[in-house]
């Protein structure tokens, strides 16, 4: 787990103006220091370490966590750490509904697919310039809203969020489908709106690099665990397969055995009944 030090390293104990504060944050607030509240990091590093428990388990049941972070310095660090891990990702304007009304957004993701299989098939040559034109612009918007979410089959079991206050609509979202919500919350946000708070500066890029680096390591740990717990299953099977083969082997064996045994025991009486 990530220590003390480099959590200050990283800048992850600053807060944001004092006038600007959320008062619910008080119990993460160590000090304020310059007008700037300072954020209790040896809470952050405790609320860090829980936070990465639960996601290791969503991962390692095989469920999808969906990682929403549209502020400007944490798209591209999101979008390379998440990808790694084969998880969702939202870095684009959230669209109202993106979990309320999934069945929609299948449907968007569904007509993405439909035009590169026109692309593909060669209906696509057939159309004019003009219709060419308006289906390509269309595929680059779905692409830059939905491309990071394209293999979401279904809900996802968590949401991750960088700056709560900013995503306020998607963890409302979230709430309403008893989706819980795991977020890294400054000293302005509230973080009553949170399941898994994670006390932190979600405005500096190394803040929100190390905390996304824990959790998207706990959730490579689920996935391997995973991937282990399975190969464990599958091989008392495909050992119990040979140990019926061999048993099996091995009593054709010993009837063949018995046969033979019988044969040479009925020959030397069958010769001499010939001799008499």
């Amino acid at each position: 787990m990530v220590s003390f030090e480099e959590l200050l390293d990283a800048g992850v104990h600053f807060g944001h103006l004092k006038r600007k504060w959320n008062p619910a944050m008080a119990p993460y607030i160590f000090m304020e220091k310059g007008g700037i509240h300072i954020i209790d990091l040896h809470k952050t590093a405790a609320k860090l370490e829980e936070a990465a428990a639960a996601i290791k388990q969503i991962a390692k049941s095989g469920r999808k966590i969906l990682f929403v972070a549209t502020k400007k310095q944490a798209k591209s660090i999101v979008a390379e750490k998440v990808q790694a891990v084969n998880m969702p990702y939202v870095t684009e304007r959230w669209s109202g509904g993106m979990l309320t009304n999934f069945a929609t957004v299948r449907r968007a993701v569904k007509k993405m697919a439909t035009i590169d299989k026109m692309a593909s098939d060669g209906t696509f040559d057939q159309l004019s310039k003009r219709e060419k034109l308006q289906i390509t612009r269309r595929r680059e918007k779905l692409e830059k809203n939905l491309g990071s979410i394209a293999d979401l089959s279904k809900t996802p079991a968590a949401l991750f969020v960088i700056d709560v206050l900013k995503e306020k609509i998607a963890v409302k979202e979230a709430h309403r489908l008893h989706i819980p919500v795991f977020g890294m919350v400054d000293t302005n946000s509230n973080p009553n709106d949170v399941d898994f708070v994670i006390p932190a500066n979600d405005d500096a890029a190394k803040s929100i690099s190390i905390v996304l680096d824990v959790i998207t390591k706990a959730i490579s740990e689920g996935v391997a665990e995973r991937k282990n717990d399975k190969d464990t299953n599958e091989n008392p099977k495909a050992n119990q397969g040979k140990n019926r083969g061999n048993k099996t082997r091995a009593r054709k064996a010993n009837n063949n055995g018995d046969k033979a045994a019988e044969n040479a025991a009925e020959q030397p009486a069958a010769e001499k009944a010939q001799e008499n």
